[in-house]
C-alpha cells in the first residue's frame, strides 16, 4: 500500500496481473474503513490481501464511496455487502439503481466484452437498496472522521461523481480525471461508449481544478500532484483524441477499418509520449478499441461520418 495523506493509502489491484492499472482509495479512521472505488470481482482476493497487510477486515469497512458504477470500479462491491451488510454505500443517482438491479448494466457490458466478462471482471452483485445512498453532486459525505464534498463530473460517464477531502487535499476524480499509469505527466481520457461528452466533459475538468486540491486520486492510477498540470494534459488528449476520431469518421469505412485504423492511430499516438511499456498498461486501463466506440458515437450523434 501507498500512503498518500495521513489516514489515506493506496491499494494496488494488480489486474490481470499488472501492477498500476487498478488502484482502491483506502481512507482509515478510528470509526472504521472507508474504500473508494472496489474494483472488480476478480480483484477481490488481491484487495483483501492488501487490506490485511494494513490489518483490515472486511467486517471493519463501513463505506464504499463509488465514483461510477463501471466495472472496473464498482464490481465487487455486492461481495463486500454479502459479506458486511452493514456497509453503505454511495453513488450517483442515475447508477444507483443499477446497483440495486445490475441486469442492464450487465447486458451492456457483455455486448462490449463478451465471453471476456467473467475473465475480466467476475460476479457483479446487487447491492440492497436499503444501503445505497443516492448522490446529485453538492452533498457532504461522512466518512469515518472525514467530510467529502461531493461534485457531479459528467463526460466520461453520466453518472460519475468526484469526492474531496478538503482536511488532506485528496481528491478521489475517479476517470474524470483520465488515466496516468505512471509518473510522467501524461493524461489520457477514457472514453468506451455511451456517455462520452466533450464538452460536457471539460466543464466538469474545470469544477474539479475549482477544487484546488493538493492531491488527485485517479482509479487509473493512483495519487498525483500539481492538478493544474495534470488536467492541462487532459484536455489536451482529449482534444487530440476526439479529433483523430472524427478524421476517421468522416473518412468512411466498414467498422473494423475504422476501429482499426483508430487503434492504430492512437497507439502511435500514445507510443510518441512514452515507451512501449508505458502504452500498453494505457491500453489495459481504457482498452482503445473502445475509446473508438466511444468517440464514435460522440461524432455520430453530432451528425459527423456515416448516418
Amino acid at each position: 500500500m501507498q500512503t498518500i495523506a495521513r489516514g489515506i493509502t493506496c491499494a494496488d489491484l494488480m489486474f490481470l496481473g499488472s501492477p498500476r492499472v487498478i488502484a482502491t482509495g483506502v481512507i482509515q479512521s478510528v470509526s472504521g474503513v472507508t474504500l473508494v472505488d472496489p474494483g472488480p470481482t476478480t480483484c477481490l482476493e488481491t484487495l483483501r490481501g492488501a487490506l490485511a497487510g494494513q490489518g483490515i477486515e472486511v467486517a471493519d469497512v463501513r463505506t464504499v464511496l463509488l465514483t461510477h458504477i463501471h466495472l472496473d470500479h464498482a464490481g465487487a462491491t455486492g461481495h463486500l455487502l454479502r459479506e458486511n451488510p452493514d456497509i453503505q454505500v454511495y453513488v450517483h443517482e442515475r447508477g444507483a439503481s443499477h446497483m440495486a438491479d445490475p441486469t442492464k448494466l450487465i447486458t451492456s457490458a457483455t455486448r462490449l466484452y463478451g465471453d471476456d466478462m467473467d475473465r475480466l471482471w467476475g460476479e457483479f452483485l446487487a447491492v440492497p437498496e436499503a444501503n445505497l445512498h443516492p448522490l446529485t453532486g453538492g452533498e457532504t459525505v461522512t466518512a469515518g472522521d472525514r467530510q467529502l464534498e461531493v461534485l457531479n463530473t459528467p463526460g466520461h460517464a453520466s453518472h460519475h461523481v468526484c469526492y474531496f477531502d478538503r482536511a488532506s487535499g485528496v481528491a478521489f476524480v475517479g476517470d474524470t480525471a483520465g488515466i496516468r499509469t505512471g509518473s510522467e505527466l501524461f493524461a489520457m481520457p477514457p472514453t468506451p461508449p455511451p456517455d462520452i461528452d466533450i464538452e460536457t466533459w471539460k466543464a466538469s475538468i474545470a469544477d474539479i481544478e475549482r477544487w484546488q486540491a493538493d492531491t488527485l486520486f485517479v482509479t487509473h492510477f493512483g495519487a498525483h500532484g500539481e492538478p493544474a498540470a495534470h488536467l492541462a494534459s487532459l484536455v489536451e488528449h482529449l482534444d487530440g483524441m476526439a479529433e483523430l476520431a472524427r478524421g476517421i469518421a468522416e473518412s468512411g469505412g466498414s467498422p473494423e477499418e475504422q476501429t482499426e485504423r483508430f487503434v492504430t492511430g492512437l497507439l502511435s499516438y500514445l507510443k510518441r509520449h512514452m515507451t512501449d511499456t508505458a502504452a500498453a498498461l494505457y491500453g489495459q486501463a481504457a482498452p482503445l478499441d473502445q475509446c473508438w466506440l466511444g468517440l464514435a458515437r460522440y461524432w455520430k450523434k453530432r451528425g459527423v461520418g456515416a448516418a
